[in-house]
C-alpha cells in the first residue's frame, strides 16, 4: 500500500522513514507477543487451530486500528482487542453449538505440544512433578471464569498494571482487583497439593 500511495503522491523521505520505524516496531512489538496472546487463547478456547485463528485475527484488528497510536499504548489495547476475540469466539460457539446438539463430539483431542519430544534428559521423579504441576495449573487456570483467569494473566503472566489491565478488560480498576483477588485465592485453593 505505501508503494501505491508513494507513486500517487511524493511521501518526504523522513516521512516513509516514520512508516518503515513504526512498522518496525509493530513487528517487534507482535513478536514479543504472539506466544503468550496464542496460550492465553488457547486456554480460553481450548483449541489451537481456534486460537491461531484468534490471535490472528486480533493482530490484524490491532494494527488496523491502533498501530498509528503511541507505542505505550499498545498493550492494554492489544490485549483488549484479544480479550474482544475471545469473547467474539465464545458466542459464536455457544450459537453453534445451539445448532449442533447432535454433532458435539470431537475426533482429534490430543494437545501437540505434550506429544513433543523431551529435548534432553531430565530426572524421572523430577520430570513427573514438573509434568504433574503443569498439568495441575492448567486445569486450575481453565477452571477459573473467563474475566479472573485474564485478570491473572494480564497482571501475573503479563506484568500490566491495574491500570492497563482495566483498560485491556474494559472495566473498574475496582473490578480487576476483584476479579485478581478471586482468581487468586481459587488457584491457591486448587494448587495447594504442588507448593
Amino acid at each position: 500500500m505505501i508503494a501505491v500511495l508513494s507513486s500517487i503522491t511524493p511521501w518526504p523521505a523522513d516521512a516513509m522513514s516514520d512508516v518503515a520505524a513504526t512498522r518496525t516496531r509493530l513487528n517487534d512489538f507482535l513478536k514479543g507477543v504472539e506466544r503468550r496472546a496464542l496460550r492465553m487463547a488457547e486456554l480460553a478456547v481450548r483449541q489451537r487451530e481456534d486460537a491461531l485463528e484468534l490471535v490472528q485475527d486480533a493482530m490484524l484488528s490491532f494494527v488496523k486500528s491502533y498501530g498509528g497510536k503511541p507505542q505505550s499504548e499498545w498493550p492494554p489495547l492489544f490485549w483488549r482487542v484479544v480479550d474482544n476475540k475471545i469473547l467474539d469466539h465464545h458466542r459464536r460457539h455457544e450459537v453453534r453449538s445451539r445448532w449442533r446438539v447432535f454433532f458435539s463430539s470431537r475426533e482429534d483431542d490430543r494437545d501437540e505440544l505434550a506429544e513433543l519430544p523431551d529435548p534432553g534428559p531430565v530426572e524421572p521423579a523430577l520430570a513427573l512433578s514438573a509434568a504433574d504441576a503443569g498439568k495441575a495449573i492448567e486445569s486450575a487456570l481453565r477452571a477459573l471464569p473467563d474475566r479472573q483467569r485474564q485478570a491473572f494473566l494480564l497482571r501475573q503472566w503479563e506484568g500490566l498494571d491495574v491500570a492497563d489491565t482495566a483498560r485491556a478488560m474494559g472495566c473498574s480498576e475496582g473490578s480487576v482487583k476483584t476479579h485478581l483477588f478471586r482468581a487468586m485465592d481459587s488457584l491457591r485453593e486448587r494448587l495447594k497439593d504442588h507448593v
